[in-house]
């Protein structure tokens, strides 16, 4: 069965490879990517268990570890490419100059600021470089947990160990993609899907898949990017949530489906191995 055909309405394929960038350039966004990361680990783990949590207008939760480690990375990235555009989720957009009209840089210093906020370690930072609307260089760091993916269009994925950032000699991959019988398939949360529209999704795969976990955020992201997991449907994301996952999934050997809601300010991704994708959006479509 081809991906078409069990896609889900409103759902695309997210296929990298128009965006015109050197290989040159593509090296030093992800050296910067990198960089970026570290900076704001610096900024983020004295403050971990040991912060105030504020609400923003949104109801969303915010520390001045979410606002410092954005601080810090707008910093690398301004430093090396000053007339990039940044997007962040803490302090908004600023416009690029020139050719750095064309690269935007899509930043969430602390994606899953409650889990952060809790005290628990499975938060991530996350930067990727989107040119022409298209992601080409995307990193998913843990800090509290010393762990890090990072990958480039047409580089493939890294596992990078923080610190010195020795790399893992083996690939890292999506799952072969088992049935859903045997699948093992995050989500994120439940009012998302509500806001998605897409709760009857979340209850087909309740009543058929016997290994559906709320692995949330970007850590589910990761999982399934490594295959420790198989799939992920997660709704009602920011763009800062998604850019990453949107180039290394394909980096990775997997597919990913997006549907943009809201001219863009809005998506939700069904992503890991095609073969459970494909399952997932025959089941639910």
């Amino acid at each position: 069965m081809s991906a078409s055909a069990t896609m889900p309405e409103g759902f695309v394929l997210a296929s990298p490879g128009r965006a015109t960038i050197s290989d040159a350039d593509l090296d030093a966004a992800l050296a910067v990517a990198l960089r970026a990361c570290d900076r704001a680990r610096e900024e983020i783990l004295p403050r971990f268990r040991n912060v105030a949590v504020e609400t923003k207008r949104d109801g969303s939760p915010v520390t001045e570890a979410d606002r410092e480690a954005e601080r810090a990375i707008r910093g690398v990235i301004a430093e090396a490419f000053p007339d990039d555009a940044i997007l962040g989720e803490e302090f908004g957009a600023s416009q690029g100059t020139g050719d750095g009209a064309r690269r935007e840089w899509i930043i969430d210093p602390i994606d899953g600021t409650i889990a952060f906020s809790r005290g628990i370690p499975l938060f991530t930072t996350l930067v990727a470089l989107v040119v022409d609307g298209e992601p080409v260089v995307g990193v998913i760091d843990l800090p509290a947990t010393g762990d890090r993916v990072a990958g480039a269009r047409g580089r493939g994925i890294a596992r990078l160990r923080a610190g010195d950032g020795t790399r893992e000699d083996r690939p890292v991959r999506v799952s072969e993609g088992p049935a859903l019988a045997d699948a093992l398939v995050c989500h994120g949360d439940l009012f998302c899907f509500d806001l998605a529209g897409l709760r009857p999704a979340y209850e087909a795969l309740a009543a058929t898949v016997p290994k559906l976990r709320g692995y949330t955020d970007a850590f589910g992201h990761m999982l399934v990017l490594s295959g420790a997991a198989d799939a992920m449907i997660d709704c009602d994301l920011n763009p800062w949530d998604a850019a990453v996952t949107r180039v290394l999934a394909a980096e990775a050997g997997g597919v990913c489906w997006v549907r943009e809601r809201e001219g863009g300010r809005k998506l939700d991704l069904l992503f890991g191995a095609a073969p459970t994708v494909d399952a997932i959006g025959a089941l639910i479509r």
